[in-house]
């Protein structure tokens, strides 16, 4: 009997987390042949082998080293070398997670040669159109045959956009798999040490949105954000490539650093970085999937956006939006947070550690 060929796609490094569970539940069922390959989107040689070794991904079976451009020009590329891909391994199924250009790129060209998809993280919506991710998000899903969705307001964005009951499954959050199983050896490598932290007694923030970096009113805006930050506590900022740039692009490094209370460093691997926000007081951010880890670890979190995808870190989880790097709003919260005010988070259903295994099973039995 030939074994079911399935195609794993990470393009971005959130793509690494949810992945990893999701090959390996896989591999737990003879007749699988789960193939993993990595677009390119985000790479950087040692960052990726880090990602790759720490969450024990085997090295990818393809990798097509499309990254940078435009948002047009990168989808465009990747469906290219896409195509030559499966062409070659003619698989049964393509598998891709999140909202990143590979996601969107990879499922148009899989569904082009009659090849059926898989969406992970489905459903999610913003209701943002200025955001890429949210066009990716409902172009992916209204291409998908199989549509795994992390929570339950999800199901109902799919359901209104009548997409058919048969194909939503709930399943839980692939990104807490990875979570749950790497959090124990994140906590004993107490990162927050190796700076002189001590646990719940500093923040960590992370920064990397265009609408937020791209422009010298938001960066100004950051920076006096750290500045007042950096008066209450500790802060450590491991820096994104896009807004060290536009901070040097526009002669304001040097303010960043002169900030006294403030650890800058430079992207972090994913245990150091889980260890860091495992440890910390607050999470300042404008990410997406720092927002559920936060809710899953109960640390309290504020995001700079005026939506979220993920509404359940807000109904029920610790995450806090903040329209637009308002500044005095985001000093409210935090004062709150410090003085033990601020509400106390539920773990969101199915956020066990177990989401994988659920897909694996739904994939296995069509």
């Amino acid at each position: 009997m030939q074994a079911m060929k399935i195609i794993q796609v990470v393009g971005a490094r959130p793509n690494f987390m949810k992945v990893a569970p999701l090959h390996k539940a896989l591999q737990n069922y003879r007749g699988i042949d789960s193939i993993v390959v990595h677009t390119g989107q985000h790479f950087d040689s040692q960052m990726s082998t880090v990602f790759f070794e720490q969450l024990a991904l085997p090295k990818p079976d393809y990798f097509l080293g499309i990254s940078g451009g435009s948002h047009t020009k990168m989808t465009a590329e990747i469906m290219l070398a896409f195509e030559q891909v499966l062409e070659k391994i003619r698989p049964d199924l393509v598998c891709v997670v999140g909202d990143v250009n590979s996601t969107l790129a990879c499922a148009l060209t899989a569904v082009r040669l009659g090849i059926p998809v898989a969406h992970v993280e489905a459903g999610l919506r913003s209701n943002d159109l200025n955001m890429p991710e949210e066009i990716n998000r409902i172009l992916t899903d209204r291409l998908s045959r199989l549509l795994f969705t992390t929570e339950t307001s999800a199901n109902q964005n799919l359901l209104l956009e009548n997409v058919a009951q048969s194909k939503i499954h709930f399943v839980g959050n692939c990104m807490i798999d990875s979570l749950v199983s790497y959090l124990p050896k994140a906590e004993a490598m107490q990162i927050a040490k190796s700076y002189g932290l001590k646990n719940r007694e500093f923040a960590v923030m992370t920064m990397h949105r265009p609408s937020n970096v791209d422009e010298p009113i938001g960066l100004q805006t950051m920076l006096e954000l750290i500045q007042e930050l950096c008066k209450r506590l500790p802060l450590v900022f491991p820096v994104h490539p896009r807004t060290r740039k536009n901070l040097e692009r526009f002669q304001l490094w040097d303010q960043l650093n002169a900030n006294s209370n403030l650890f800058i460093t430079e992207p972090l691997a994913y245990l150091e970085f889980i260890s860091l926000m495992n440890a910390c007081k607050l999470i300042l951010t404008d990410s997406g999937g720092i927002q559920e880890e936060s809710t899953y670890m109960q640390i309290p979190c504020l995001t700079f956006r005026n939506t979220t995808e993920r509404p359940v870190t807000v109904e029920q989880g610790t995450n806090i939006l903040i329209d637009d790097l308002n500044v005095q709003n985001a000093l409210f919260y935090v004062d709150q947070i410090l003085s033990g005010n601020l509400k106390k988070g539920l773990v969101p259903e199915l956020w066990d550690g177990h989401a994988a295994q659920r897909i694996a099973e739904i994939i296995v039995s069509v």
